[in-house]
Protein backbone atom coordinates (compact mmCIF):
# COMPACT_ATOMS: atom_id res chain seq x y z
CA UNK A 1 0.00 0.00 0.00
CA UNK A 2 1.54 3.52 -1.13
CA UNK A 3 0.20 6.62 -1.40
CA UNK A 4 1.40 10.10 -0.60
CA UNK A 5 1.16 13.62 2.08
CA UNK A 6 -1.35 15.86 0.85
CA UNK A 7 -1.55 17.71 3.95
CA UNK A 8 0.33 18.26 7.84
CA UNK A 9 -1.17 19.57 10.70
CA UNK A 10 0.03 20.57 14.13
CA UNK A 11 -1.80 21.89 17.22
CA UNK A 12 0.31 24.04 19.95
CA UNK A 13 -2.77 23.71 22.20
CA UNK A 14 -5.27 20.89 23.28
CA UNK A 15 -8.12 22.18 21.46
CA UNK A 16 -6.18 24.29 19.11
CA UNK A 17 -7.05 25.00 15.90
CA UNK A 18 -4.96 22.91 13.41
CA UNK A 19 -1.88 25.06 11.28
CA UNK A 20 -0.97 23.71 8.69
CA UNK A 21 2.87 23.74 7.56
CA UNK A 22 4.88 22.72 4.31
CA UNK A 23 7.53 20.30 6.64
CA UNK A 24 7.38 18.62 10.13
CA UNK A 25 10.01 16.39 12.58
CA UNK A 26 8.97 13.28 14.78
CA UNK A 27 10.26 12.59 18.18
CA UNK A 28 11.11 9.11 18.77
CA UNK A 29 8.88 7.63 20.87
CA UNK A 30 6.31 10.75 20.65
CA UNK A 31 4.80 12.75 17.93
CA UNK A 32 5.28 15.77 15.74
CA UNK A 33 7.58 18.58 17.11
CA UNK A 34 5.60 21.31 18.25
CA UNK A 35 2.33 19.18 18.14
CA UNK A 36 0.18 19.03 21.71
CA UNK A 37 0.82 15.58 21.15
CA UNK A 38 4.28 15.02 20.56
CA UNK A 39 5.58 14.08 24.46
CA UNK A 40 2.26 11.42 23.78
CA UNK A 41 3.32 7.57 23.54
CA UNK A 42 0.11 6.19 22.33
CA UNK A 43 -1.25 8.74 20.68
CA UNK A 44 0.65 10.92 19.19
CA UNK A 45 0.24 10.95 15.80
CA UNK A 46 -3.57 10.49 13.86
CA UNK A 47 -2.69 9.66 10.05
CA UNK A 48 -6.12 10.06 8.19
CA UNK A 49 -6.47 9.63 4.18
CA UNK A 50 -7.98 11.54 2.36
CA UNK A 51 -10.86 9.00 0.99
CA UNK A 52 -12.61 9.40 4.64
CA UNK A 53 -12.48 13.21 4.40
CA UNK A 54 -13.97 13.11 0.94
CA UNK A 55 -16.91 10.48 2.04
CA UNK A 56 -17.72 12.80 4.56
CA UNK A 57 -17.36 16.73 2.78
CA UNK A 58 -14.55 17.19 5.06
CA UNK A 59 -11.17 18.97 4.55
CA UNK A 60 -7.81 18.09 5.90
CA UNK A 61 -7.63 18.34 9.48
CA UNK A 62 -11.01 18.18 10.28
CA UNK A 63 -10.85 15.32 12.02
CA UNK A 64 -7.88 16.38 13.92
CA UNK A 65 -4.83 14.65 12.20
CA UNK A 66 -1.28 15.76 11.60
CA UNK A 67 -0.93 13.75 8.37
CA UNK A 68 -3.20 13.21 5.67
CA UNK A 69 -2.56 11.26 2.96
CA UNK A 70 -4.12 10.25 -0.27
CA UNK A 71 -3.58 6.62 -1.21
CA UNK A 72 -4.25 4.60 2.22
CA UNK A 73 -7.65 4.58 2.23
CA UNK A 74 -7.69 1.67 4.88
CA UNK A 75 -5.15 3.27 6.72
CA UNK A 76 -7.56 2.59 9.82
CA UNK A 77 -7.85 -0.71 9.68
CA UNK A 78 -3.92 -1.81 9.38
CA UNK A 79 -2.74 -4.51 12.54
CA UNK A 80 -1.03 -3.00 15.70
CA UNK A 81 2.84 -2.45 14.79
CA UNK A 82 2.54 -2.03 11.05
CA UNK A 83 5.01 0.38 10.20
CA UNK A 84 4.41 3.37 8.17
CA UNK A 85 7.31 5.16 5.81
CA UNK A 86 6.10 9.12 5.74
CA UNK A 87 9.02 10.81 3.58
CA UNK A 88 12.11 11.00 6.49
CA UNK A 89 9.30 9.02 9.59
CA UNK A 90 8.64 5.79 10.30
CA UNK A 91 5.72 5.45 12.07
CA UNK A 92 4.07 2.40 14.34
CA UNK A 93 0.77 1.61 14.07
CA UNK A 94 -0.64 1.45 17.98
CA UNK A 95 -4.45 0.95 16.49
CA UNK A 96 -7.34 2.78 14.76
CA UNK A 97 -8.67 5.83 16.67
CA UNK A 98 -12.10 5.21 17.82
CA UNK A 99 -14.80 7.69 16.65
CA UNK A 100 -16.00 10.21 19.24
CA UNK A 101 -18.97 12.65 19.20
CA UNK A 102 -16.40 15.22 20.30
CA UNK A 103 -14.71 15.82 16.77
CA UNK A 104 -18.86 15.87 15.64
CA UNK A 105 -19.33 19.03 18.56
CA UNK A 106 -15.98 20.33 17.56
CA UNK A 107 -17.18 20.75 13.43
CA UNK A 108 -20.66 21.99 14.60
CA UNK A 109 -22.18 18.86 12.78
CA UNK A 110 -26.05 18.74 13.61
CA UNK A 111 -26.06 15.05 15.24
CA UNK A 112 -22.54 14.58 16.95
CA UNK A 113 -23.73 10.81 17.62
CA UNK A 114 -24.13 10.07 14.15
CA UNK A 115 -21.66 11.73 12.96
CA UNK A 116 -19.48 9.22 15.11
CA UNK A 117 -20.95 6.77 14.02
CA UNK A 118 -20.29 7.41 10.31
CA UNK A 119 -16.62 7.39 11.08
CA UNK A 120 -16.39 3.65 12.39
CA UNK A 121 -13.89 1.46 11.04
CA UNK A 122 -11.93 5.11 8.75
CA UNK A 123 -11.27 7.80 11.83
CA UNK A 124 -7.66 7.28 11.09
CA UNK A 125 -4.59 5.16 12.68
CA UNK A 126 -2.81 6.61 15.52
CA UNK A 127 0.76 6.20 15.67
CA UNK A 128 4.05 6.85 17.82
CA UNK A 129 7.35 7.99 15.50
CA UNK A 130 9.83 4.71 15.76
CA UNK A 131 12.15 6.74 13.83
CA UNK A 132 12.99 10.23 13.09
CA UNK A 133 13.05 12.63 10.39
CA UNK A 134 10.95 15.36 8.38
CA UNK A 135 8.24 14.67 6.56
CA UNK A 136 7.01 16.91 4.03
CA UNK A 137 3.90 17.58 1.83
CA UNK A 138 3.80 15.57 -0.79
CA UNK A 139 6.52 12.76 0.58
CA UNK A 140 5.57 9.25 -0.47
CA UNK A 141 3.69 7.14 2.00
CA UNK A 142 4.59 3.46 2.13
CA UNK A 143 2.95 0.50 4.53
CA UNK A 144 6.15 -1.33 5.14
CA UNK A 145 5.80 -5.05 5.01
CA UNK A 146 7.66 -7.06 8.07
CA UNK A 147 10.77 -9.18 6.79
Amino acid sequence: MNGRVIALHVRTEKHGTPTPVAEAVGRIGGGIEGDVHAHRESRAVLVVDRATLDALGLRPADLREEITTLGLPDVTNLPIDTEIRVGGLTLRVNGPCEPCTHIGELLGVPDPEEFRLSLLGRRGALCTVAVSGPVRVGDPVEVLVPA
